[in-house]
């Protein structure tokens, strides 16, 4: 194990303990990449519907965390406060005066699940979920046998 000097000893003193991938944990809102399950941008967070996914994937991992971007409107943020007690989820809102992220949401885990796509880009309103279900498609409707 390698023996901690007066210099690294002094430097964690003055500023704080040394952090792994700082820059990507400033972004993420405290977290890093390889653990978030999904995210959204500050604008998405501050339309007025709540997002389907990110609904869906609450219900799915409970033991998941909430972290929310502590330098927008509390109004904004306050639909997604409510999901995540619904769904028994903590939450954090993360101020960091020094940088401001442009993700205004994060959904992770505790643990590295290293998921492709954790960016939602299209929002499906819940009706236009259950229309999907239902219709088959347009011809399956006129030549039913």
């Amino acid at each position: 194990m390698k023996k901690t000097t007066v210099d690294e000893v002094l430097q964690q003193g003055i500023y704080g303990p040394l952090e792994t991938k700082p820059d990507e944990r400033r972004k993420f809102l405290g977290t890093l990449r390889e653990r978030i399950v999904v995210a959204l941008t500050k604008s998405q967070v501050g339309e007025t519907a709540v997002y389907t996914q990110v609904e869906q994937n609450m219900k799915e991992k409970p033991q998941s965390h909430l972290f929310l971007n502590g330098n927008m409107n509390y109004g904004d943020l306050s639909k997604y406060v409510k999901l995540a007690t619904k769904y028994k989820i903590e939450h954090t809102l993360v101020t960091n005066k020094e940088h401001d992220s442009e993700i205004g949401l994060v959904l992770a885990m505790d643990h590295a699940i290293d998921k492709e796509d954790i960016y939602i880009t299209k929002k499906v309103p819940a009706q236009q979920q259950e229309i999907k279900k239902e219709n088959k498609g347009f011809f399956s409707k006129i030549f039913k046998k």
